[in-house]
């Protein structure tokens, strides 16, 4: 078995390099992650604290690697991407993605299904450019989510997770809706091209902000090459209207009095509360009083599997 935190088997600059996380979602893919690599002569660089992937990406892009493949859940396809812009890198590198988290949802929407797909993918799968979102100055691949969902999403322990895998986030949000206080706020959203911009203001449980990912209709992937964000406001009601609300909006994609969908290429939340509000962004926690969201369009090559539609 590999001990070592770094696996290195001397690569090409066009070969991949592998940011690993190795505890995220079950903590049981890392063995195989290594195995795969090395039959390809991959490098493999391993997480241990917070801000690693971002050290090796730039490390990486220093050497001229093109090619970096982000391996673990949400968080770490959102630390590698963002690593990527800090080093002005998004206009050179290739991204891959290899799912190893929990619900591993930007990897669901660009097509990309188990470990071994991903490597498939790595060899021979289809390079799309993707928009990317931005808020304030980080980015994030899949949403940017405030209220209950983002509460929930941070409530959630790593060890639930592993324990439950995606039923974890629903024990934790049945735990945490019977002490949800709603957030008091501004929301300006410039209008797609050739709309008005709009103005909403009132008590939200959830806002939803969805680059790669859509939270109404069917759910699922969003259009991720448009320019746009998909964006849902759920009000403030009463516990026994949620799953009425919830389920109309997810399985019908029909309209309610009680949420609102945008699409908007700028978006700006304003809290009315002294108080931050905390933003998930991609599962990584943020806190901001006022928050501006930006697209920027077709930002980054990501390596897309067979099930990716350019246009859901």
């Amino acid at each position: 078995m590999t001990t070592t935190a770094d696996t290195d088997h001397s690569p090409t600059n066009n070969t991949w390099r592998i940011v690993l996380n190795p505890d995220s979602g079950s903590a049981d893919h890392a063995e195989r992650v290594r195995s795969l690599a090395a039959e390809r002569g991959y490098t493999v660089r391993e997480t241990r604290k917070a801000g690693d992937a971002a050290t090796f990406v730039s490390e990486a892009v220093s050497e001229g690697v093109t090619r970096i493949a982000a391996c673990g859940g949400d968080g770490t396809v959102h630390n590698v991407v963002d690593g990527l812009g800090r080093a002005d890198a998004l206009g050179e590198v290739t991204l891959g993605v290899l799912p190893g988290g929990t619900g591993n949802d930007f990897a669901d929407n660009i097509g990309v299904e188990s470990i071994d797909h991903a490597f498939e993918l790595l060899e021979s799968g289809e390079t799309r450019r993707l928009d990317l979102g931005v808020a304030d100055d980080e980015l994030f691949t899949n949403s940017c989510i405030a209220g209950l969902t983002a509460q929930t999403s941070a409530e959630t322990e790593s060890e639930m997770k592993q324990r439950f895998g995606r039923l974890a986030y629903v024990v934790a949000g049945l735990q945490t809706v019977r002490e949800f206080e709603p957030l008091r706020v501004e929301i300006d959203a410039e209008g797609a091209s050739g709309t008005d911009a709009e103005r909403w203001s009132g008590e939200a449980l959830a806002i939803l902000v969805g680059n790669a990912r859509r939270f109404t209709g069917a759910g699922g992937q969003a259009n991720v090459e448009d320019g746009l964000f998909e964006v849902t406001i759920v009000e403030e009601m009463p516990t026994s209207e949620m799953l009425t609300e919830a389920a109309v909006q997810r399985f019908f994609g029909g309209e309610t009095d009680r949420v609102t969908h945008l699409r908007s290429d700028r978006l700006r939340v304003t809290s009315h509360e002294r108080e931050q509000i905390e933003f998930s962004l991609d599962g990584e926690m943020r806190e901001h009083h006022d928050l501006s969201m930006t697209v920027r369009p077709k930002a980054l090559a990501v390596v897309v599997g067979e099930r990716y539609d350019p246009s859901p």
